[in-house]
């Protein structure tokens, strides 16, 4: 159903919005993160007809491409994510951005990250629906390629100060590496397990995937694909490599992390990710109501 309003709405010109706009800009108050001189770039949505306005989604798609990063504060409340579904097809249509694709073969696009202990989404229970913390990684790793962005809707933040989302920039972590190193992470050298609930193929378990690979549009860019529970390095010098990889994300964690706490990240509010050139992590969920709604979805060229 998801997808063909999607289609549908992906078919259709943007809707005008049926009260002036001001002019859509994105804010220019930095944020006080954890991190010094860390700041989240944010840009105002007041009605749910902006996701067909021109101009604000050409400042959104210009913001995804030069940072990789945006928050959207949302100004009204919207339950369906119907902003983001509109959105994201107003990207497709005008931006060369590709339709969402589906976390599973039973799930469509949107999957909901919150606790649970009943009523999985797929055939087993999710790394995003337990209560757990979840360290540092990009989604979709397991893919072949990883999709390009996603995006967190906050439906409900956590109440009691945990489920915090942290991103770091991959270059930081990539530039501590030395050329040995990088050279051997970019080798087909990993074994990556694909998680039981979003098996697509039950022929189809692993893939064999270097954890770098260079971007075949900007020369000096650096894509990852990382999450170290399901990664298995399939010799010594990869596993030597796999090690460095994880110690300079220690460090670099501690260094140049942005902390997006409930307050930063409330509810009613959006962040969209570059997933090759951010990793991402969270901290233990300590509500059990928290509510989060996922989408993942790629751009033209792939990278």
């Amino acid at each position: 159903m998801i997808r063909r309003r999607i289609q549908k709405l992906a078919s259709q010109p943007p809707r005008p919005v049926a009260a002036p706009l001001a002019p859509c800009r994105f804010l220019n108050r930095a944020l006080s993160f954890t991190s010094a001189h860390a700041a989240v770039p944010q840009i105002n949505a007041s009605q749910v007809g902006l996701a067909g306005d021109g101009r604000h989604v050409r400042a959104i798609a210009a913001q995804l491409e030069a940072e990789g990063i945006l928050k959207i504060n949302l100004g009204f409340q919207d339950p369906s994510s119907r902003y983001l579904e509109h959105m994201l097809a107003s990207l497709h249509k005008f931006h060369n951005h590709r339709l969402p694709i589906s976390h599973s073969a039973t799930r469509g696009w949107f999957w909901d990250v919150r606790p649970a202990k009943t009523d999985f989404q797929g055939s087993q229970q999710a790394r995003s629906e337990t209560m757990e913390d979840f360290p540092w990684h990009t989604d979709c790793s397991y893919e072949d390629p990883p999709p390009r962005y996603f995006a967190l809707h906050v439906l409900a933040a956590d109440r009691f100060g945990g489920g915090t989302l942290s991103v770091v920039p991959v270059h930081r972590v990539v530039e501590s590496l030395d050329d040995a190193t990088i050279a051997q992470l970019m080798r087909p050298e990993y074994r990556i397990r694909i998680p039981v609930e979003f098996l697509k193929n039950a022929e189809c378990r692993h893939i064999d995937k270097p954890l770098l690979l260079r971007s075949a549009t900007k020369a000096s860019a650096v894509m990852m694909r990382f999450r170290a529970d399901i990664v298995t390095p399939l010799n010594a010098t990869a596993a030597r490599a796999l090690e460095d990889l994880q110690k300079q994300l220690k460090y670099k964690a501690a260094d140049a992390a942005i902390h997006l706490t409930a307050d930063r990240l409330p509810s009613n509010s959006i962040i969209l990710i570059d997933n090759r050139r951010w990793l991402h992590a969270r901290s233990a969920v300590t509500d059990p109501c928290r509510h989060l709604r996922r989408v993942r979805w790629d751009a033209t060229p792939v990278w």
